[in-house]
């Protein structure tokens, strides 16, 4: 038995490819483009497993993926490839449009043909489950919550790429009978997330006495949601879930992103006191604060109803987003190295996503 993962070396994808390798013995075999946000560095420990293949592949390369199926038969396909920065959406659309919707596409082509030709006992026991975001929704208002009924209304380039791959996804159950499963979930943090994220790029700043860019008045709220709850509910939904049917994720933690960064900052003081810390310059980490201009489109509030995951499934989140947040904020400060790595030649945490309205 064997279960494909794509995105496997992104940050999603590498803690579900450590929480598979911990709680299976099924045979894995991690698929990634490896852009900037994909790195080997992500799944050190995992990936020299025998247990663990790598494949070097595009998602939007049918020939490849064709291969993928072919040779290793899997049970099931995770679907977690996909550009997922709002910020470099509005910078540069066309990447996330050919890997989000036409990649996925091409994975829901090659499993209807890998499918079609399966025993009938292993048709029907064959899952392909894509991993969506709770940005397809849109913008909430003060009160009410997403469900998995909520009209889509995407208002950003990444959004509206992964609004248009849930519906390819949903169209292959209808037309075709291919057996997939889909999942939303909120915000996400934990290790290995790329440093141009709120909550790592607020601790590195933090910590070399950088700005803290707060965007518009940072009253916009976000739903969090720790990485291993959301790999639990992930697994949870492949072994029980209801083909055709979509399970929204979330950490009932809703906080306005002024909120985090204030979290932060006393995460950081109790971890590594300013007193101590050269590069603030005799200031506290809350003076690092730096409210900028908003981000074009930037949607108000999200928060998840986990309501049908909870019930039918039986899931719910481990972590409160207190004790989250100071062990992300320790893993960190204890991986600079690998934050170093990671970032080399790629970011050096500038802002992106301001590219003008008119823009062509």
């Amino acid at each position: 038995m064997s279960l494909v993962i794509t995105g496997g070396a992104g940050f999603i994808g590498s803690n579900l490819v450590r929480h598979a390798f911990t709680h299976s013995t099924e045979r894995l075999i991690v698929v990634d483009k490896l852009t900037y946000a994909g790195s080997l560095l992500n799944l050190e420990g995992v990936i020299d497993s025998s247990r663990v293949r790598f494949v070097h592949a595009d998602i939007c390369d049918e020939a490849a993926m064709r291969e993928v199926f072919a040779a290793e038969r899997p049970r099931a396909i995770l679907n977690l490839a996909a550009e997922s920065h709002v910020d470099r959406s509005i910078d540069s659309p066309r990447p996330f449009i050919d890997t989000n919707i036409v990649g996925t596409f091409v994975l829901l082509e090659a499993a209807r043909r890998y499918t079609s030709a399966l025993p009938d006992a292993e048709r029907a026991a064959f899952r392909l489950l894509h991993v969506s975001t709770d940005e397809v929704y849109g913008t909430l208002g003060p009160e009410g919550r997403f469900h998995e009924e909520t009209p889509y209304a995407p208002n950003s380039p990444y959004a509206a790429s992964k609004a248009a791959a849930d519906h390819l996804v949903r169209a292959y159950f209808h037309t075709f009978g291919l057996p997939v499963l889909a999942t939303s979930c909120s915000n996400n943090y934990g290790p290995y997330q790329f440093p141009e994220k709120l909550i790592p790029l607020m601790v590195l700043n933090g910590l070399e006495g950088r700005a803290l860019p707060i965007y518009g008045d940072g009253g916009n709220v976000r739903d969090w949601l720790h990485v291993d709850d959301h790999c639990a509910g992930i697994m949870l939904v492949l072994e029980r879930g209801r083909p055709g049917e979509k399970y929204n994720i979330g950490g009932n933690n809703e906080r306005t992103n002024l909120q985090v960064v204030e979290a932060i900052c006393a995460a950081l003081e109790a971890c590594v006191p300013a007193a101590g810390n050269a590069a603030l310059e005799r200031r506290g980490y809350r003076d690092l604060r730096t409210f900028v201009s908003d981000r074009p489109g930037h949607d108000r509030r999200y928060a998840i109803d986990a309501t049908k995951i909870r019930q039918e499934l039986g899931w719910s989140h481990a972590r409160s987003f207190e004790q989250g947040l100071h062990e992300t904020v320790a893993w960190y400060i204890e991986h600079r190295d690998w934050c170093t790595k990671i970032q080399a030649g790629r970011y050096d945490r500038e802002r992106l996503g301001q590219a003008s309205r008119a823009d062509p």
